[in-house]
């Protein structure tokens, strides 16, 4: 599976972004899906996910301003930021997850989308 996400950038704080990831398959084939984040120097850590087709999970950091949905007619997920915040600022990844049994799992990575929030 290919992931492209867009929809990165720089913004002041308080402003809003919305990140988009377009699958080149069919996302509900996976058992879970979400975005994730790598601020320089830091392991890269989740932001929101969702498994199995249930309501997506969130980041204490994040819960109440970012909102995760997907469009499983165009293959696509979305990350809606609202009252970004500096500490916000780092690398988005998108991902999709396959169970494999046993406790095993192989995730699949879009490419990366900056965003930058700085006053």
């Amino acid at each position: 599976v290919q992931l492209q996400a867009s929809g990165g950038g720089l913004v002041h704080p308080g402003e809003s972004l919305r990140l988009s990831c377009t699958a080149s398959e069919d996302i509900f084939t996976y058992n879970g899906m979400g975005w994730f984040r790598q601020s320089p120097g830091k392991e890269r850590e989740v932001v929101a996910f969702a498994r199995n087709g249930g309501g997506a999970e969130y980041s204490d950091s994040v819960k109440g301003r970012f909102t995760f949905s997907e469009n499983g007619a165009e293959n696509t997920m979305y990350l809606q930021m609202n009252n970004l915040k500096p500490e916000d600022t780092a690398v988005y990844f998108c991902n999709l997850r396959r169970s494999r049994g046993w406790g095993n799992v192989k995730d699949y990575w879009g490419q990366g989308t900056q965003v930058t929030v700085s006053s």
